[in-house]
């Protein structure tokens, strides 16, 4: 059955959440645990350095007891049209959610046409957790909660594209599953901002652009600490069986704070002589999330780190590309993107770890893709791969199968 007619039934919460959580019975196996953190635009370029450096520790220990690689993306990605099919395993014209805009609409949940993991495992009686993840606004019933991430429409950000509204300032649909979670959240956590704020306009950036750059990234530091104490709140006070965090300030800074070198499409270095350091910092600051969530993660669950897609420096042949050196939402001047026609040029990136994962085993050319991760966590619930579903189960990852890749 079509999403669309699944996500009406589920309208009716207080009547049919109940039905539609109970047609499967409750088996008496244990049920897994399993957490997935998403990563917008984690760039593998920019990450290798830093893992060598010894920057990021808690990565490194993630990849040394597990496996990675590079995640192949769809073409010309972004993060709705990513992240829908990582939730669906279906294509971009299947589930609906094409682009950040789709018919002149801002993407979101009402658009899915194919059912997304989350409503799969509630069927099925696992108890789910989603937070700051992107394109889940407005949120949908499950088992468990939901608090919408990228998105999300609020006070001065009436489209919910790029922009940071508080919580208690969102409009235009719910943020937060079930409603009574919102206030339990405001008072425990904070009237926290639910995205990574606006990039400054050039208009802004001029003749200020020091001041502006380190108070743009002093107001993303204060948002990442926001994001890990909601984490590590919900971790802590409403596990569940499956969860999934997201975050969105790396992609973000990349766009207009890439260590692009003089050379590169774009370079301004009034703008980007400022901070060089911005875009690797992001993923530094990262690792410091990664060990907070780790502290919650414990051998018998399994991790999933996964990104929609990279991120690269403009590209002076590109320039026929009818989005190369558009200003970001016409607003900040970009110096890296994401959208490129062929999207094997902006790989995500894929790390896992947790029991028979096999470790330090890296992944080589496209062994992974955005498609394969929801039927690879269906499978560990024990839960048969919907027709639907284009992706595989990465059965080279686990101990005891060949390291080749996987079929359907």
């Amino acid at each position: 059955m079509m999403f669309k007619v699944l996500r009406t039934i589920a309208g009716s919460l207080l009547i049919s959440t109940s039905f539609l959580f109970a047609q499967t019975p409750a088996p008496a196996k244990p049920r897994p645990h399993v957490v997935v953190i998403g990563v917008n635009g984690m760039e593998m370029d920019v990450l290798r350095p830093l893992i060598l450096q010894g920057k990021m520790p808690n990565l490194s220990s993630v990849i040394k007891r597990g496996a990675y690689g590079k995640l192949r993306t769809v073409s010309a990605p972004n993060c709705p049209r990513v992240y829908s099919t990582l939730f669906t395993s279906t294509s971009p014209e299947e589930h609906g959610v094409t682009g950040f805009i789709v018919g002149g609409v801002t993407a979101n949940t009402n658009m899915l046409k194919e059912e997304p993991i989350w409503s799969i495992l509630s069927k099925n009686q696992i108890t789910v957790g989603m937070a700051n993840v992107p394109a889940t606004f407005p949120v949908m019933p499950v088992n468990g909660y939901m608090v919408s991430g990228m998105l999300t429409r609020g006070k001065n950000c009436e489209d919910g594209v790029l922009c940071a509204p508080k919580l208690s300032e969102v409009e235009g649909g719910s943020a937060v599953y079930p409603a009574s979670l919102k206030p339990e959240l405001i008072k425990n956590v904070g009237d926290y901002y639910v995205d990574c704020e606006r990039m400054p306009s050039a208009e802004e950036l001029q003749g200020h652009e020091s001041e502006v750059i380190n108070a743009w990234l002093k107001k993303v530091e204060l948002i990442r600490g926001q994001q890990t104490q909601l984490f590590d709140y919900l971790l802590q006070n409403h596990p569940t069986q499956f969860t999934w965090l997201g975050q969105s300030c790396e992609d973000r800074t990349g766009h207009w704070l890439y260590p692009i070198a003089p050379y590169n499409a774009g370079y301004n270095p009034k703008v980007n002589a400022v901070r060089e350091d911005a875009f690797p910092n992001q993923y530094v600051a990262f690792d410091k999330v990664l060990g907070s969530i780790l502290k919650h993660i414990d051998d018998n669950t399994y991790l999933f780190i996964v990104s929609d897609h990279g991120i690269k420096p403009l590209r002076e042949f590109e320039q026929t590309d009818p989005h190369m050196h558009m200003d970001h939402e016409k607003t900040t001047p970009v110096i890296a993107k994401h959208d490129f026609a062929d999207g094997d040029e902006v790989p995500g990136t894929f790390f896992a770890m947790g029991p028979n994962i096999k470790h330090d085993l890296r992944l080589m050319g496209f062994e992974a893709s955005v498609y394969d991760i929801a039927p690879t966590i269906l499978s560990l619930y024990g839960i048969a791969e919907p027709t639907q579903m284009h992706g595989h189960v990465l059965t080279q990852i686990f101990e005891g199968s060949a390291n080749n890749v996987a079929q359907k």
